[in-house]
């Protein structure tokens, strides 16, 4: 029974395919190649971010990291945030093990939620597709509430949550 209880999503999510074949066969094959598409795409992206990360975590220091990106670096961490999620690039759910690492090196909560927010605001492919599509005062407008917010967030995030309490729910270094 805890084994069913596991796959249950994955069961309810199979059930409904089936369901959705028997009412429209078309669309159930085009699911089915798009949920193949999706997992090609993420299976060639993840390793290559996995070396990154593990990369990034013997070279950078813990000290220097909280030194630039801790909780009290101020201007200098958002600017350094900010510019690390500028010249990111892939989705957004390539910047959570990078999140994960920042975090266990000693970056600010704070900090960490504002990467997680730029870099899905601010990437510089998509800073152009929406300056050449919306318009100059759009994406200014967009980028200026965008980061506003995620600033804001980050703050409040803060103050509910420390390094210790996100990182407790890591289950990257459980057995």
């Amino acid at each position: 029974m805890t084994r069913l209880k596991k796959y249950r999503l994955f069961l309810f999510l199979l059930f409904g395919l089936l369901l959705l074949a028997i009412l429209d066969q078309k669309l159930a094959i085009q699911s089915v190649e798009l949920t193949g598409k999706s997992l090609l795409d993420m299976l060639l992206l993840l390793p290559p971010v996995f070396i990154l990360v593990g990369l990034l975590d013997q070279w950078i220091k813990k000290e220097t990291l909280i030194k630039y990106m801790g909780r009290g670096s101020g201007v200098k961490g958002i600017l350094i945030t900010l510019f690390l999620a500028t010249v990111a690039a892939g989705p957004l759910y390539i910047a959570f093990p990078i999140a994960v690492l920042l975090l266990k090196k000693g970056a600010g909560v704070r900090n960490i939620v504002f990467f997680l927010g730029a870099w899905s605001t601010v990437k510089f492919p998509v800073l152009i597709y929406e300056f050449t599509s919306f318009g100059a005062e759009f994406t200014l407008l967009h980028i200026t509430f965008g980061l506003l917010f995620f600033y804001l967030t980050g703050m409040l995030f803060e103050k509910i949550y420390t390094q210790e309490k996100l990182l407790q729910h890591d289950n990257t270094m459980k057995t």
